[in-house]
């Protein structure tokens, strides 16, 4: 490695929650719908321009905790529409329960919803300035993106399980100053957070042990300029990228 892979740090725009940069222009957070007018203004004058929802239809809607945003504000920034799944597909409850929530299902996950991921990389690429995907809580829908980008990127393992670690922590964090939503993704005391935390660092690894992500691109249709363009947003160069082991 020539020093390009991807270090999380912790990104403070106004309302974000888990808002993080993964490598180069892209970032993480939980729903945009947190983030307050300040927030979008901070994000747009740190260079973002386009913010990818990885969330289904059912889930995009305006709570009443939620800030209110002039819609002129939001609109400097491109809000795209990319759900990574499909929550009515026959198989979705039987291998994930109510949402997928757990590592160990991640590979289940790229397998059932190939063109789905395959289509947030096209938007990726293919988006002018900085990028943040995000999906509801942050933890595991753009987990599994930050992943893949993560190994784009050049970081080792146990990088990537930093960043699930720091992402199932920061949701953590709001279910106890703000209450969970749901009975399903309940806050965890430090005891139990740090139990399950020991089995989906196991469950992860395991998962990265088969994450080819320039093979599954390419397989579901995502072209070799659209993953060099995605590299290069991420910071990395072409040589370095020629080198890297994926």
């Amino acid at each position: 490695m020539d020093g390009t892979a991807a270090t999380y740090l912790s990104v403070h725009w106004d309302g974000a929650v888990n808002a993080w940069r993964i490598a180069g222009d892209v970032y993480r957070m939980g729903r945009h719908e947190w983030v307050t007018e300040a927030g979008w203004q901070q994000m747009y004058d740190d260079g973002v321009r386009t913010v990818i929802d990885l969330r289904t239809s059912r889930e995009r809607r305006q709570r009443d905790t939620d800030p209110e945003v002039p819609d002129e504000v939001k609109a400097r920034i491109d809000v795209v529409h990319c759900p990574t799944e499909d929550p009515d597909h026959s198989s979705f409850s039987e291998l994930f329960g109510p949402y997928l929530r757990d590592p160990a299902q991640y590979g289940q996950y790229l397998q059932l919803f190939g063109g789905h991921i395959a289509a947030v990389f096209h938007a990726i690429a293919a988006s002018p300035g900085k990028v943040v995907v995000h999906c509801s809580a942050g933890r595991d829908r753009s987990g599994v993106i930050a992943l893949m980008l993560q190994r784009l990127a050049g970081d080792s393992d146990e990088e990537m399980v930093r960043g699930y670690e720091l992402a199932a922590r920061g949701i953590n964090e709001r279910h106890r100053t703000h209450g969970a939503p749901h009975a399903h993704d309940p806050y965890l005391s430090q005891p139990d957070l740090e139990a399950v935390l020991s089995e989906r660092r196991e469950s992860l690894r395991t998962f990265l042990e088969s994450l080819n992500v320039t093979g599954f691109l390419t397989a579901n249709g995502v072209s070799g300029p659209e993953i060099a363009a995605v590299r290069a947003r991420l910071g990395v160069g072409a040589a370095s990228a020629a080198n890297m082991q994926d």
